[in-house]
């Protein structure tokens, strides 16, 4: 990969897919009537979150949470896109109910308080689901586990397999879902066409679909690393009740998501060294749960986010060297 690109992420959303770049987030979604549309959101940054985002550990929590307020935000564009193409579906084949019902205002929904209101339900939800998913084994863990021995890193090892079992069992059921079936394969299509940009190939539907669907940068490995740095951290501190094992995992879980976030850059790192790519491995076997081999249309998807992202960031750039030359 060459050492002059720009690192970039995204996200699979609703018949489509996000990407991240350095001045705006772009998603691209495909409508029933085979149209792209487009939501454009720039990319702004206090100061002070800049400054924390350079700081090892603490990073990983301020990118985190940021991912969770700005990703809900298209997440609920494609929904929006998506029941609106279901309600016309609807409307032509029982026009007589449609008109019965009361018409709403024309309004895509998305102002700025409705905005804001989505980023912050999103970072309660990622809250709420992390606390969940950490939570919860440690529960079952004490209450089967309890009295069996008194190895604490035995206590957290098996948790840790609890944690991973509860998440295969969610992904497979959830995955089931024709639904869910497209978003993992329109997370497949993000997928290649990263790993396709970074090889240094021409983005065509033909040349992303050479590339597999796994990608070291995921956050599918960052859930894995989760479990394996919580297994490790957790096994530093005692506790004498299920109440103390309960708190002491919600104080840490600061530190286990900032050090995974760590461990995730450090793999991606590693990923072209021999031996060491290994590390990266879990998470890329979760992704084949996580991932569906994407159809072409769905790729062409993909590539349209990902080149209007790409084409609006350079503008933006542009503008801001012409600004400071002007001044």
């Amino acid at each position: 990969m060459s050492q002059n690109k720009s690192i970039y992420g995204g996200q699979a959303v609703i018949e489509g897919v996000m990407f991240a770049g350095q001045h705006v987030n772009v998603t691209a979604v495909r409508r029933k009537n085979n149209e792209i549309v487009y939501y454009e959101v720039p990319r702004t940054t206090k100061p002070w979150v800049q400054k924390l985002k350079k700081i090892p550990l603490v990073r990983g929590v301020v990118g985190i949470v940021e991912s969770s307020a700005k990703g809900s935000q298209h997440l609920n564009f494609s929904f929006e896109a998506y029941a609106e193409d279901e309600t016309e579906e609807e409307a032509k084949k029982n026009p007589e109910k449609v008109k019965q019902q009361p018409k709403e205002k024309e309004n895509s929904g998305l102002s700025l308080t409705m905005i804001f209101g989505v980023a912050i339900a999103g970072i309660i939800s990622f809250i709420f689901g992390k606390l969940i998913f950490t939570l919860t084994p440690a529960i079952v863990e004490e209450f089967l586990f309890q009295n069996a021995f008194d190895n604490v890193i035995l206590h957290n090892l098996i948790e840790g397999i609890i944690k991973i079992l509860f998440l295969l069992v969610y992904l497979y059921i959830i995955s089931m879902t024709p639904i869910i079936k497209r978003l993992f394969q329109y997370h497949g299509a993000e997928h290649k066409v990263i790993s396709a940009y970074e090889a240094g190939l021409e983005l065509t539907v033909k040349n992303v679909q050479k590339f597999n669907t796994l990608h070291y940068r995921c956050g599918s490995s960052f859930i894995v690393l989760s479990v394996i740095i919580g297994v490790i951290i957790y096994s530093f501190f005692q506790w004498d009740s299920l109440w103390e094992r309960v708190y002491i995992r919600i104080l840490l879980l600061p530190v286990v998501l900032g050090a995974s976030y760590e461990a995730l850059r450090l793999t991606n790192m590693l990923r072209d060294t021999p031996v060491l790519r290994m590390l990266g491995y879990p998470g890329l076997w979760l992704q084949k749960l996580t991932t569906k081999e994407p159809t072409d249309e769905q790729v062409e998807v993909s590539i349209a986010s990902f080149n209007r992202m790409r084409e609006l960031d350079s503008q933006i750039a542009a503008q801001a060297i012409s600004k400071r030359s002007a001044s």
